[in-house]
């Protein structure tokens, strides 16, 4: 055992982590899981998961959630493959566009999303009502296939982006044996290629099936009745009849179950197989004859154009006259400047917490980071599983779990700002220690090394020489950290008081009080926001939009 004298600076920053992720990750799920053991009486029982098995109003949520979760990943996966194998084997036209509008459609929220096809499906949108006046019946969005469909549009860039970047980078050898043996391309495809590609086909079915699980915004809005099992779980804790804690408790615990029995499946049928490859001869980009391009071209264009849409919509009607909910002809800045005026403090909030939450995300990040690939052992390695637990946990459980652990004496932060920052770090800071730990692994140990001989400090060699080579790298994967914090809805709907609303949950409560020109406004500054970050982010990758 270490005295703490003996300890160096990298020895206290695992300790100042471990304090940290016991405080708000697993002391929070801790109080979770035996806040669930209790019944509205106050006394230890199992009644409230027996009520989950026998009562349909509970189980049929979890049935629902895991309906439209898994429709949504095949969806996303017919989808998504396509236009993957589409852009990486052929010349097709417009490439570098196609890659922009697929991921600008995947860094928006998806309750964005969900209003656009509100205003232009919904019962009173624009092509709804088109279409009935030439006769043509047409039912709204709403609904679970409403929602299926967003999801889909919504999160299918994570399968092209998965897949494209193993297409590329697949060994061709057994493609063209299974040429020489006479098998067609179909064929090929689908007993080769696409088995060689399952371990990351997989990985991005996943990050599909988990998003459309604990999505909490699209089924809010668009569900009308269907309800799935994290918008269950928020309606049991915050209700106006009072409430019941106890049994969103439970729900939030069957959701964690849930998530991580997925994320063991996947893991399963992945590690069943060896699917190495030398990697030596990478695939040729094939030349097409100048009709068969364009067509494909074409088809590419149109499903990265449809994905868009959603954010078109909400800019084009956010400039659009509105008396109430209704919309009239003509443009004009009475929306923009409505919302400067009812609601410039969610504005600012939104910009500063997450400002407040990159900050020690980036700082966080490249500290644990550096712990994890430098200085490895059991323990950082047990903190690197500590720190994977937020991938399975939906927005409105981390933030149940966060109002249960800090809702009472000694330490009470429920309804201040610092509980919502807290919700961003633990959500984003994954993302920004695995951008901060892959950058970290390229680079040469030699030149801290060569520092550290000349008599500099570790901490001080990590901060002068070891960080600075970081930084980029560090920079852009925490600007996408950015882009999903200032969009985050499902944690911050259950934290947030009138106090510290964000743009997120203020343009959910302009949608459901039909008040959509405002909505608009603020979700196109969302919008905004998303592009000009995502191109300061190529900016500093200096790679294009590769994610």
């Amino acid at each position: 055992m270490l005295q703490p004298k003996q300890w160096d600076f990298w020895t206290w920053v695992t300790v100042i982590v471990y304090v940290f992720l016991l405080a708000f990750i697993l002391y929070p799920l801790v109080s979770l899981f035996w806040n669930s053991f209790f019944n509205d009486k106050g006394d230890f029982s199992l009644e409230n998961y027996g009520n989950f098995l026998k009562l349909k109003y509970y189980y049929g949520s979890l049935w629902n959630s895991l309906k439209v979760s898994a429709l949504a990943t095949v969806f996303a996966i017919l989808v998504g493959v396509p236009l993957a194998y589409v852009t990486a084997r052929y010349n097709v036209k417009f490439k570098g566009l196609i890659q922009i509008l697929v991921i600008m459609s995947l860094l928006s929220p998806p309750f964005i999303g969900a209003y656009s096809w509100i205003l232009m499906l919904g019962n009173n949108g624009f092509i709804t009502r088109f279409l009935q006046d030439i006769g043509i019946p047409f039912q709204s969005v709403y609904g679970w296939k409403g929602i299926v469909f967003v999801f889909t549009l919504q999160f299918y860039p994570h399968i092209y982006l998965y897949v494209s970047g193993a297409l590329k980078t697949i060994d061709t050898s057994l493609e063209e044996a299974a040429e020489s043996l006479g098998r067609g391309a179909f064929h090929r495809l689908m007993t080769v290629t696409l088995p060689l590609i399952f371990p990351t086909l997989s990985a991005g079915a996943l990050m599909v099936f988990m998003a459309s699980f604990a999505d909490f915004g699209t089924p809010m809005l668009l569900g009308q009745g269907f309800k799935v099992l994290p918008i269950l779980a928020y309606e049991q804790f915050i209700s106006e009849m009072g409430g019941n804690p106890a049994m969103a408790s439970t729900l939030s615990v069957i959701l964690i179950f849930c998530s991580t029995t997925i994320l063991f499946v996947q893991r399963y049928f992945v590690s069943r197989k060896n699917y190495s490859m030398t990697g030596m001869r990478t695939p040729k980009v094939q030349s097409l004859k100048t009709l068969p391009k364009w067509l494909l071209t074409f088809g590419a264009l149109l499903v990265a154009c449809i994905s868009i849409i959603p954010q078109a919509t909400v800019i084009v009607t956010s400039f659009i006259k509105t008396k109430g909910p209704v919309f009239h002809p003509g443009f004009s800045l009475n929306s923009y400047k409505e919302i400067l005026y009812r609601v410039p403090k969610a504005i600012a909030h939104t910009y500063s917490f997450s400002l407040i939450s990159i900050v020690i995300m980036i700082v966080m990040g490249m500290l644990v980071a550096y712990v994890l690939v430098r200085r490895k052992s059991k323990i950082t390695a047990m903190l690197d599983g500590i720190l994977m637990i937020p991938y399975v946990m939906p927005g409105t459980v981390l933030g149940i779990s966060l109002i249960i652990a800090f809702n009472k004496p000694p330490v009470i932060l429920t309804g201040t700002w610092v509980i919502l920052v807290i919700a961003y770090v633990i959500r984003k800071l994954p993302y920004t220690i695995r951008s901060s730990t892959a950058i970290l692994t390229q680079l040469d140990k030699s030149v801290e090394e060569a520092s550290i001989s000349l008599g500099v400090p570790p901490m001080k060699t990590f901060f002068k020489t070891t960080g600075r080579m970081m930084a980029p790298g560090v920079m852009s994967g925490a600007i996408l950290s950015w882009i999903t914090t200032i969009n985050e809805l499902s944690s911050t709907v259950v934290l947030y008081t009138g106090a510290t609303a964000t743009i997120s949950v203020t343009i959910y409560s302009e949608v459901f009080t039909a008040n959509y020109g405002t909505g608009a406004a603020l979700a196109s500054i969302l919008s905004i926001s998303t592009l000009i970050s995502l191109l300061i982010a190529s900016k500093l990758s200096k790679k294009g939009l590769q994610l």
